[in-house]
Formats: C-alpha cells, sequence, structure tokens
C-alpha cells in the first residue's frame, strides 16, 4: 500500500487516509551480511515486536563493495553503478518481499555515504551526478510495486556542489520511474537534519535528523525546530542513540540501556516527530562472532534481539496510535512547572481538538498540568507505564486550575506516560495493541 503525507502536512498516511505511524529499526547491514534464513528471521522478530520499517543499505557501509554476501555476491560488477550483478540483487529482492510479507516497509538507502563522500570509511567513491541518476532509475524501477520509503544520504552531509548534484541526480532517478507513489528522505551525519540542505526541494517529503549516540542528546530541540520551518514537512529523529552503544563511542562513558532509547522516542515524538528509529549496536551490524566488532558491538545480534529496549521502543506507536493521531499537537503550555532540561527534560503533546494531553515525565517527580487545555468538564486521568505498555486509571478531575500528580515509582527509577482524556469520549485505555 502506498503512502503519502497527510493533508496538514504533519504525518504519514496510507493511501486510504488511514495514519501510518513510522516505528523503524536500524539494520544497516541486513542486505549485505545475514542469510535467508538469518534474515527472515530477524524480520519476524521485528514484526511481532511492532515495527513498521526497517532501515537497510543496498550497497553497505562494512566494505559493502568488495565483501560478499554470504552467498558470495557482490552488488556491482567492476564497482560500476550502473552494471548491478543479478545474483547480489536477487537476495536483496528475497528480503525485501519478506519484509513486505510481513507487513514491513523497507527504508531502503540505495547507498552508502562513503560511495559518493568518501569522507570516513572504506569506500571506494563511484558516484557522480550522471550514474547516480541511472542507478536511482535501476533501483527505483526495481522496487516500485515494493512497500518502500527512499532514504538517501547514508549517514554523511553535502560538502560540495557536485555532492549536492549527486544526491538530487539520484533523488531525480527515483522519482523518474516510481513518480510520488513512494516517499524520499535524506539521512544526514549525527548532528544534523536533512532540512539543512534539503528542506526546499520537491523530492524531499519528509525530513530526517541524526541526534547521535549519547545520553540525553537534546532531539526534542531538533525536531521543534524541523517541525517550525516552513513549507511545513513532517520530521523524525531516525537515527538517536542506540540501544548497548557507548555514550560517545567510548565505554568509560557507560552504555546506553532501554531507559535512555525510550527517552529519545517520547521526546522527539511529543515534539512533533511523526514517527521514530530505534536501533541497537549490535543489530545495525549484525555483529555475530567471528566478524570484527564496530564501536564496541559485545553481543550477537540474535540475542540482542530480546534487548528489553527494542520491546518497549515500539510501545509508544501503541499508546499514540489509541488516541485520535493526526490532529496530535506538540504543546509545551500544557505544563504548570518548569519543562527542566538534560535527562529530566518533561514534553507534552494533546489533540488539537482538546481530546487527550500526553506529558512524558522522565523521573518520579511531581508534574502541574493545566487541567483547560482539555475539552469537556471532566478528564479521567491514567498512568501509562513505557516499559510494559500497560496503563492505571487514576481518576476523573475537572478540567480547570492547575492540578498536580505524582508519578509512581519506577523499577529503573525512570519515567512514566501522564494521559489525561476528555471523559465525554470514553476512549479505551491507553496503549492498546494495534
Amino acid at each position: 500500500m502506498s503512502l503519502t503525507v497527510s493533508d496538514n502536512r504533519r504525518f504519514l498516511i496510507h493511501d486510504d487516509g488511514k495514519p501510518f505511524f513510522y516505528m523503524g529499526d536500524t539494520a544497516w547491514e541486513l542486505f549485505h551480511r545475514l542469510n535467508r534464513e538469518e534474515a527472515e528471521r530477524y524480520l519476524k522478530d521485528r514484526s511481532a515486536e511492532g515495527f513498521t520499517v526497517i532501515q537497510a543499505v543496498a550497497l553497505a557501509e562494512l566494505d559493502g563493495l568488495h565483501t560478499p554476501n554470504p552467498y558470495g555476491h557482490t552488488p556491482l560488477i567492476g564497482d560500476d553503478p550502473t552494471r548491478p550483478n543479478e545474483p547480489y540483487w536477487e537476495h536483496v529482492d528475497f528480503v525485501v518481499e519478506t519484509a513486505n510479507r510481513l507487513g514491513l516497509y523497507i527504508g531502503m538507502l540505495p547507498t552508502w555515504g562513503d560511495k559518493w563522500h568518501p569522507k570516513w570509511g572504506v569506500g571506494p567513491r563511484i558516484f557522480n551526478p550522471e550514474n547516480a541518476r541511472q542507478y536511482g532509475a535501476w533501483i527505483a524501477r526495481r522496487y516500485k510495486r515494493h512497500n518502500i520509503i527512499w532514504i538517501l544520504g547514508g549517514d554523511r552531509c553535502p560538502e560540495s556542489d557536485e555532492h549536492f548534484a549527486i544526491i538530487r541526480a539520484m533523488a531525480k532517478g527515483i522519482r523518474s520511474e516510481v513518480g510520488h507513489s513512494q516517499l524520499i528522505t535524506y539521512h544526514p551525519w549525527g548532528g544534523h537534519s536533512s532540512a539543512e540542505f534539503f528542506h526546499h526541494d520537491d523530492w524531499l517529503d519528509f525530513n530526517m535528523l541524526q541526534s547521535g549516540h549519547a545520553f540525553n542528546r537534546d532531539n526534542w530541540r531538533r525536531i521543534a525546530s524541523d517541525y517550525a520551518r516552513t513549507p511545513v514537512k513532517p520530521c523524525m529523529d531516525g537515527e538517536p542513540g542506540y540501544e548497548d552503544i557507548p555514550s560517545d563511542f567510548d565505554p568509560k562513558n557507560g552504555y546506553l540501556q532501554a531507559y535512555d532509547v525510550r527517552k529519545f522516542a517520547y521526546w522527539a515524538l511529543f515534539a512533533g516527530a511523526h514517527g521514530h528509529t530505534y536501533g541497537c549496536n549490535n543489530i545495525w551490524q549484525m555483529w555475530a562472532p567471528g566478524r570484527t566488532p564496530v564501536i564496541h558491538a559485545r553481543q550477537p545480534w540474535y540475542e540482542s534481539l530480546k534487548l528489553p529496549g527494542s520491546a518497549q521502543v515500539p510501545l509508544v506507536r501503541n499508546l499514540l496510535m489509541s488516541r485520535p493521531f493526526l490532529t496530535r499537537i506538540p504543546d509545551g503550555s500544557v505544563l504548570a512547572c518548569e519543562a527542566g532540561e538534560g535527562g529530566e527534560h518533561i514534553c507534552a503533546t494533546r489533540c488539537s481538538e482538546g481530546s487527550y494531553v500526553m506529558v512524558y515525565v522522565p523521573r518520579v517527580k511531581p508534574v502541574r498540568i493545566h487541567m483547560d487545555r482539555i475539552a469537556g468538564r471532566q478528564a479521567v486521568a491514567w498512568w501509562f507505564d513505557p516499559r510494559t505498555g500497560k496503563a492505571k486509571r487514576i481518576g476523573t478531575f475537572a478540567t480547570k486550575g492547575i492540578q498536580e500528580f505524582l508519578p509512581p515509582p519506577a523499577s529503573d527509577g525512570g519515567d512514566w506516560v501522564l494521559v489525561l482524556d476528555e471523559q465525554s469520549r470514553k476512549f479505551p485505555p491507553p496503549g492498546r495493541r494495534v
């Protein structure tokens, strides 16, 4: 089913008008390193956990041009983007088709950035504007009938006229085959957003930023910046800190855990993002014994599937989809207390029509709410547990004045979501599985 941008330009929707929640997982080396049985195992797990998009790279980062896939095939003949090696792509076909059969879209990166901007990585550089357009058209033609979201860039920011020309040529090639039946975005280097470079390009359907890999990165602030841009385009964090990665890539700083990746998800979404991407350091590279670990990977990918964050982050999809979705807006004015900074930043989102308010509270401490942001006379209050996806009803409160709420104790000392519903709407418990 094809996707498009909603009428208010804030969200993605199916062609029948129903909202699409981009719940991504980062599997950059999926096509390159996993055989068919392994790929199917991975995709079945991600589908069961509630992911909707798998981000993977056709010309992969880790020597993707010269190190063969599990069947001994490389993607190109003579490193020429206009000469694809068919057996390699038949394996990509299998993975894409398996993902689609399981209800997953592939967030397809045609290439990693070192193939057009070898600032680091093994490369080699193989793209120029002419062959980038040809390759873009070829790969789009191959997958135009599949559930694909195109992601250009590959961890790079353009730094020259030729870099811009290569990306725009590749986008033009894709558009020449698929028109607007498939969406296109751009994945930049850490600390940057596609909006910095291509916001006004017609081919860019939604903005993607990479907030990077460290404790308490303020991705909410970056999302708010993109949300405020004109013309309006949907925005999201396509690479926040990964679970089980050392903060700032140094093990001495400690490793990001489930609590950390949950915060990135709620901060970004409540600040206005249309969707979110989870990542795990061991999974993006499909690390397994016998391979050189990248960025201190320390657990095989197949064991990392059960890290708690990969089950917990998708619960935010259930929460947000259990309430009217396309009318959701960020609104810090809901708070009658300081929003705070760093790891204790509190953020709020609500329905523009007043039917609900949600407040993310990253620490167990009181939060004060302007109750008149909820419509009607009474509001039903819930605490939603982002660890389990379960909600507990607190009670009913008047929609006037300021009301203080104290979160329950948390096993990890951490986060809760306060949900306030217009009583007359009779919503089900927040977070019911979608």
